[in-house]
């Protein structure tokens, strides 16, 4: 949360000349009555909304892919929901970009936005658990100085980095 997800991936988007961008955020909005808070230590009804949202969000990238669309899916996804994520998706090619700056960026942003995403943690211990919990696949950038423009720039430029095979 206040990574630059969103911003960032609307941003790559528009740079392709027929592209979706797939918010998995989307998909927990829709539930109106009964949604789970996603916190550090996941209890089950939490776990698997949070698959049931990954699931969608893979499935409606996938859908979109296959009518020829560039597709640029943005949603947070921390440990081993990484691997799960990238079998979910059938697409290829699948490129993989990690947006990671530096927790106290993470904090300052979040401290100048109107939402707030963190409920029962702080940036620094969500920073925490996803870095060593989260497996090092496609490109890590670390956004703490670059702005939306040059995220894109370095996303665009090193897609071998970014390509899951």
């Amino acid at each position: 949360m206040a990574a630059g997800k969103s911003t960032v991936a609307q941003a790559l988007a528009e740079r392709f000349p027929r592209s979706a961008h797939v918010r998995g955020d989307t998909f927990r909005k829709f539930i109106v009555n009964g949604r789970v808070a996603m916190t550090l230590q996941l209890p089950d009804a939490a776990r698997a909304e949070l698959q049931l949202r990954h699931e969608l969000a893979a499935a409606t990238a996938c859908r979109y892919a296959a009518a020829d669309y560039t597709v640029v899916l943005q949603d947070i996804v921390i440990g081993n929901d990484l691997t799960a994520m990238i079998a979910r998706i059938s697409s290829r090619p699948l490129h993989v970009v990690v947006l990671a700056p530096s927790a106290d960026e993470v904090a300052s942003r979040e401290a100048a936005r109107t939402k707030t995403g963190y409920d029962g943690m702080t940036p620094a211990e969500l920073d925490a658990a996803f870095r060593a919990e989260t497996p090092r696949l496609g490109l890590w950038l670390d956004t703490t100085l670059l702005s939306v423009e040059a995220t894109v720039e370095q996303i665009l430029s090193r897609p071998n980095e970014s390509l899951i095979r």
